[in-house]
């Protein structure tokens, strides 16, 4: 291969895990998850993990919150772990910051201090929107300008920024940094949204089937950390009936998936990939271009 990394982003359910596969098999790569709900343990059903062996999949216990930045290292280590003894590596993923973090040197804000999230949100139910937006105002005109005050989270996490330095809006905020970390092929799944909802829904029943209930109860039973209790289909499957549950996650899988499309479109040297065929075609086209040298320039 020309690249020593490829890498494959598409909304859920495009085919991407799939896809990854056959390139796992025929090229004996290592694939590295860039999912964010895929790092948890115990949900392998409400995360639609890979069938086959990936790094950074099922790897953190349910209880722990994970920032960006131990991503990055985690990822990043595996990718030069890999790469360095010869392998190819298959990054692939439907969380665009985890992406982008893995293949970039992002140059990621400091963790908050501890204890300060709980003074900001304090501070916003008390003092409320307008006042804590204000606040932000004084502080970060150009990250106040981005958020709405009643966007309470972000809002919360730009005054945590900017008390630590750092900016919701950075003045250097490409998509990309100015190169890959290794040389990389970029690719992107694209389906027409109808078909991609087709899929959603299929999936979700399907989850259902597999047991999704029981996997999503058996979590919210246990101690939850805050970016665990996000993942899409825990709360749903655990706390509805099952008709509502698999509708809602429905729901809540296509508003992702057109998120994921949008930022798809930013995904600058990207070479889009018609999805809908079978993976087997998807690779075929993935190992031809990366032979040809169809990346993004590293160092």
């Amino acid at each position: 291969m020309s690249s020593r990394v490829l890498a494959l982003f598409g909304p859920t359910a495009s085919g991407k895990t799939a896809v990854a596969g056959v390139l796992r098999d025929r090229l004996e790569a290592v694939v590295v998850s860039a999912d964010s709900a895929a790092l948890y343990s115990g949900l392998p059903v409400v995360t639609a993990a890979p069938p086959y062996p990936a790094e950074l999949v099922g790897t953190v216990p349910l209880d722990r919150s994970v920032s960006v930045g131990e991503y990055q290292r985690w990822a990043q280590s595996a990718i030069d772990d890999a790469a360095g003894s010869g392998s190819t590596v298959v990054v692939v993923g439907g969380t665009g910051l985890y992406f982008r973090a893995a293949l970039s040197s992002l140059d990621l804000p400091a963790p908050a201090e501890p204890g300060r999230r709980a003074y900001w949100q304090q501070h916003y139910d008390e003092q409320g929107a307008e006042a804590t937006h204000s606040l932000l105002v004084e502080r970060d005109p150009a990250a106040a300008a981005r958020v709405h005050a009643n966007d309470r989270k972000r809002v919360i996490r730009a005054l945590e920024l900017a008390e630590a330095g750092s900016s919701l809006a950075p003045a250097d905020d490409r998509l990309w940094t100015a190169a890959m970390r290794l040389p990389t092929s970029v690719f992107a799944l694209e389906l027409p949204l109808d078909e991609l909802d087709r899929r959603i829904d299929a999936r979700t029943e399907a989850m259902a089937d597999a047991g999704a209930v029981a996997e999503a109860q058996a979590a919210w039973a246990s101690p939850l950390s805050e970016t665990a209790r996000k993942v899409l289909g825990v709360e749903q499957f655990a706390t509805l009936p099952r008709a509502e549950a698999i509708a809602e996650v429905a729901r809540a899988t296509k508003r992702l998936a057109r998120y994921q499309r949008k930022w798809m479109r930013n995904l600058r040297g990207a070479v889009t990939l018609d999805a809908n065929r079978p993976a087997e075609e998807i690779a075929d086209d993935i190992i031809a271009l990366g032979r040809t040298g169809e990346h993004l320039s590293g160092h």
